[in-house]
């Protein structure tokens, strides 16, 4: 029940600003709907000092849970109350509206329930409240029974270890066979993999053992997977072999989980024998891109089915995960992810970098804030005094400068991205934008193209959204205008496809069509301002921006309901 002041520990503490009493009167009966016990001001009696219960119930309250809005980051004694459960350690933040909230408590792990209305089966709420309890068990024994709904992700409270940074995950490549039974194949296979390690660290998402780990091993004398792994000490490893189909040589690989031996992918690569000697290179990267990509996409399964202790490595793949699609759920569990990433190691710097570019995607629809804009270089700086080497750091953090109005910058950190792991597809994606964004149309699409072949999967709406916009500047409208369905095709969520296809039919005097896809954006949410905002940001040098603009414009204005 709702306590009375004095009358016993209570469970948790709600702190809030009064104009937002009525979102705390719906947490106090939530709350108390479970069985939990609230302190809030409106349980206060009559003739008691306000000052003396109420700090009173904050130091001893076993959970503070602070409401941020607009109105409480401005108050006083909102912050106060939370910076005293912060030292406590018994703070439980949580969002009930977007507002900037108070820059020492950025890095805590808040939830998002601004769009919470009381639905007890709310899965950001169960969540929450699942923190909550946890903060409540503490004190008590037995422990409080765990809630019976599942929890959609692991609070911080169950993942936080400091220094927990982790890393992406370790592969051994084993030796490859040899079925053509011929001897200049013999010593092509034992290339192989040579090769092929060697490309596998020019990417970011694997750790690949040395040759010499695996050189004294025979592929037909390897009867336990399993026990080769945990000798190894690796989560996967990649076996292959080399044989002769008609006038083509053909690589097949495997990827094989360690702990089970059971194959996870396998591809098959192609290549024509008189042309061999000049496609062996590409034969060699296109080989290790897919694994990397594949391993990734793997990762990032893996971390969204963990249910606790991830790493902060983890975390970043999490986030990564969110950007399959791009729509306001997609750009939130982005940003918390990251935020989770940087809670858990406050020193790992591909946390950083994730938060950065977390908050840039965020931030590219939304209105101008020279303040956040400011908040997102401090991290990415952040990130980059870290690890100003790494490349997942120099990629991530140059994209979200990009993002934020500072092109020529970011293009410095994508290109030694690229330099450093020019394996990278997400590195060559990033280049090939900061290259669009600077008004370098036919250089970009070089990358753009090169990062389709190297980052095949869920990522690949990115790619095929910025290559269309390069074709466009280019004048290769029909080739604009696949690439965009194809964009549209694998995020149709994504309501700034339509906006752009509908200039792409002016263009092509299809005019019906035109305000058919304006229709569609409403649809999906994209109004006129948005739009507009997206199209600065993603066009800043232009040289048709403003007559661009215009035409956006004309049509929402032909499709106004009602017009």
């Amino acid at each position: 029940m709702v306590i009375p002041a004095g009358s016993g520990v209570p469970d948790i503490f709600l702190s809030y600003n009064r104009e937002d009493q009525a979102a705390a009167r719906r947490f106090a009966e939530a709350f108390k709907a479970q069985g939990l016990d609230v302190w809030w001001d409106t349980t206060l009696r009559a003739g008691e000092a306000y000052d003396e219960v109420t700090e009173t119930a904050l130091r001893e309250a076993k959970a503070v849970v602070v409401l941020w809005s607009k109105q409480s980051v401005a108050s006083r004694w909102v912050r106060a109350e939370a910076t005293l459960a912060d030292r406590n350690k018994t703070l439980v933040p949580c969002m009930i509206e977007p507002c900037e909230r108070p820059i020492m408590f950025e890095l805590t792990q808040t939830a998002e329930l601004s769009h919470w209305q009381g639905d007890a089966s709310d899965k950001a709420w169960v969540a929450f409240l699942a923190d909550v309890r946890r903060f409540v068990a503490k004190e008590e024994a037995p422990a409080a029974a765990a809630p019976t709904t599942p929890l959609a992700a692991p609070t911080v409270q169950e993942t936080l270890k400091p220094g927990q940074s982790g890393s992406a995950p370790s592969l051994a490549v084993l030796p490859f066979t040899n079925r053509s039974s011929l001897p200049e194949d013999e010593v092509f296979a034992e290339g192989m993999v040579e090769d092929v390690i060697s490309a596998l660290t020019q990417g970011v998402n694997v750790r690949v053992l040395g040759s010499t780990a695996t050189a004294n091993l025979s592929r037909a004398a390897i009867t336990d997977l399993p026990a080769l792994g945990r000798q190894l000490g690796v989560r996967y490893m990649l076996e292959g072999n080399v044989r002769r189909v008609g006038a083509n040589l053909r690589v097949t690989t495997q990827l094989l989980e360690a702990e089970t031996g059971a194959a996870l992918w396998s591809g098959k690569f192609d290549r024509p024998l008189t042309e061999l000697a000049e496609l062996q290179e590409e034969l060699v990267t296109d080989i290790a891109a897919s694994l990397d990509a594949q391993v990734y996409a793997l990762e990032m399964e893996r971390a969204l089915k963990k249910p606790g202790d991830i790493t902060a490595w983890e975390a970043v793949a999490r986030s990564s995960a969110a950007y399959r699609k791009w729509d306001a759920a997609a750009r939130v569990e982005g940003v918390e992810e990251a935020r989770r990433a940087v809670a858990i190691a406050p020193e790992y710097a591909p946390g950083h970098a994730m938060l950065a570019y977390a908050l840039a995607l965020a931030y590219l629809a939304s209105p101008d804030d020279p303040a956040e804009v400011e908040r997102i270089r401090n991290i990415a700086e952040r990130a980059l005094a870290l690890a100003p080497d790494d490349a997942a750091v120099l990629c991530y953090v140059g994209y979200a400068l990009c993002l934020v109005g500072y092109p020529e910058e970011g293009e410095r950190y994508t290109g030694r991205a690229v330099r450093k792991a020019p394996g990278s597809g997400m590195s060559q994606l990033h280049h090939g934008v900061a290259l669009f964004m600077l008004n370098r149309p036919e250089e970009a699409l070089s990358l753009l193209k090169t990062a389709e072949r190297l980052m095949p999967g869920s990522h690949m709406w990115q790619v095929k959204t910025w290559q269309s916009a390069a074709y466009r500047d280019l004048g290769r409208l029909a080739e604009a205008e696949a690439a965009r369905d194809q964009s549209f095709s694998l995020n149709p969520v994504q309501a700034f496809d339509q906006v752009y296809k509908a200039l792409l039919c002016v263009h092509l005097e299809r005019d019906a069509d035109a305000r058919r896809c304006i229709q569609a954006a409403r649809r999906l949410g994209m109004e006129l301002a948005q739009a507009e905002r997206l199209w600065r940001r993603g066009h800043p040098n232009s040289p048709t921006l403003e007559a661009d603009i215009a035409i956006v414009r004309a049509l929402y204005a032909e499709t106004e309901p009602g017009a």
